[in-house]
């Protein structure tokens, strides 16, 4: 019985011993297996934090690119304004000349007789020529009794003044205007010293 018993055990034994190498075979592949995973997990995860800095770098080059674009059109505007400013600027200049020439033509004005119809019609057309000069955002500057200043004012003369302080301007020679809040043409005047 022995025999039998032992045959009985022996395959019992083998399989048990199959058993063992089988768990051990497959606990070194499933190692392996995830050790391998492991590997292409932090392959990926590498390969992920690469891809999220490039579409950070992008999307910041993107938003760079944008806001330079905007501040160009920006750019770009405000030049043609200018640019259409001083041209406007440039014709409105040759009306000042005329106007300039009525108004002292207007001081020499006839009080009385056949002139003064004439004359009254002279002034019209004067007023009528500042109007249109306002409506184009034009005006005179009155520099008249200021303080005189370079930037918008140009000193003919300079004289010793009673009635004035010094650096005061004394007389127009001929009016400045403004076109806004830039100067259109200066104010030629005379100093006070």
């Amino acid at each position: 019985m022995k025999n039998k018993n032992e045959e009985k055990e022996k395959p019992k034994i083998e399989k048990e011993q199959d058993d063992t190498a089988f768990n051990e075979e497959s606990n070194f592949e499933d190692q392996v297996v995830d050790s391998e995973l492991e590997e292409q997990i932090t392959a990926l995860k590498t390969d992920l934090e690469e891809m999220d800095k490039k579409a950070e770098e992008y999307l910041d080059g993107w938003q760079r690119a944008r806001a330079e674009f905007a501040n160009y059109k920006k750019r770009v505007l405000r030049e043609n304004m200018d640019i259409h400013q001083v041209a406007r600027g440039e014709v409105i200049k040759l009306y000042l000349d005329i106007a300039d020439d009525l108004e002292r033509a207007l001081q020499e004005k006839p009080a009385t007789g056949d002139d003064e119809t004439w004359a009254e019609g002279i002034e019209i057309i004067f007023h009528k020529l500042r109007s249109r000069l306002e409506l184009e955002g034009v005006k005179p500057m009155k520099a008249m009794g200021e303080k005189f200043d370079p930037t918008i004012h140009a000193a003919l003369m300079k004289e010793e003044s009673e009635e004035f302080e010094s650096g005061q301007i004394i007389e127009v020679m001929q009016e400045g205007y403004w076109i806004g809040d830039k100067v259109l043409r200066p104010a030629l005047v005379r100093v006070a010293a």
